[in-house]
This record gives structure tokens, sequence and C-alpha cells, in this order.
């Protein structure tokens, strides 16, 4: 549990600082941003309690905002992101037989199942935060844009992440 806990609280660090750090300097014509924060709720452990599912969710877009000065749009969609993530969990892992392994991971999952999971989470988490961000619709296909620019850029990001920890599963 403490192992858990303290791979939990690395992992929130190294993302914001990421994200902070780096990342937020990256845009591609003012298109794509890559938004890589969100791979910390996408990796929780699927025994997280719903109630600290959403906790530490807006805590990491509260705590995303403050360096974006973006009063509250990060934290909206991370706390969609996590009822997202309660849903596509409740629908797929109980569906599929996944429910010995503890982690939504590459390695415990496989990539398919792994795909689909990020592919859906970031949709919903790109799409909530543009959307909030503009708020119009005069600049709808601009926002589109910059939705699906940023989503294929965070997905490809996710993926190569995964990747790079990729532990093959032994077989018993």
């Amino acid at each position: 549990m403490t192992r858990i806990l303290l791979n939990n609280v690395l992992r929130f660090v190294v993302v914001v600082f990421l994200q902070v750090l780096l990342l937020k300097n990256i845009a591609l014509y003012n298109l794509t941003t890559p938004y890589l924060y969100i791979l910390f709720i996408l990796l929780l452990p699927f025994e997280t309690p719903n109630v600290m599912l959403f906790l530490l969710s807006f805590l990491l877009g509260i705590t995303i905002d403050m360096f974006y000065n973006t009063p509250g749009l990060h934290a909206a969609a991370c706390t969609l992101l996590a009822l997202v993530r309660v849903l596509f969990i409740g629908i797929t892992v109980q569906k599929d037989g996944f429910d010995n392994e503890p982690n939504p991971s590459l390695s415990n999952m496989g990539f398919r199942w792994f795909f689909t999971y990020v592919l859906v989470l970031t949709l919903f988490h790109h799409f909530a935060l543009f959307n909030l961000e503009v708020f119009r619709f005069s600049e709808i296909q601009y926002t589109l844009i910059r939705f699906l620019l940023s989503s294929v850029f965070t997905i490809f990001l996710i993926l190569i992440t995964s990747f790079l920890f990729y532990r093959r599963k032994e077989r018993k």
C-alpha cells in the first residue's frame, strides 16, 4: 500500500513538472498543445475509491490551472475525465474479465484495450477543456481543429510514454 502511494505521489509530481516546465512551452502553430498530465489519472489503480479519484483529479486540474492561469478549466476537465474513467472501466473491465489486474497499464491490459481507453478518455478531456476555454459557437471550427490535433498529439505522447515503461507480462 505504501509503495503504491509513493509511486502515485511521484507520478503526480513528475507529470506536473513535465507539463509545466516542458510541455507548456510546446505549441505547434498555436493549434496543438500536449496535455500529458492526464496520464496520472489514467494510470491510477482500479481499486482507487471514486471519492479519492475525483479528489485527485480535481487536485491535479487545479494545480495545472495555477500554472496555466486558467481558473478552473483544467479542474473541470479533469473531474469530467474521472467520471468518464469510472464509467469506461465499469463497462469494460468486468465485461472483459480484467478484474485481477491492479492497474490500467499497457503491460497489464494489452495494446487494444489500453489504446481504446486512452483514446476515449483523452477525447472527452480535450473536448471539455477546449470548449470551456472558448465557450462560443463563432469559433467552433478553430476549437474542433485544436481539439483534434491536441488529442492526437497527447495520445501519441501517452503511448510513447507507456511503451518506454512497458514491462512484458509474465505467464504463470
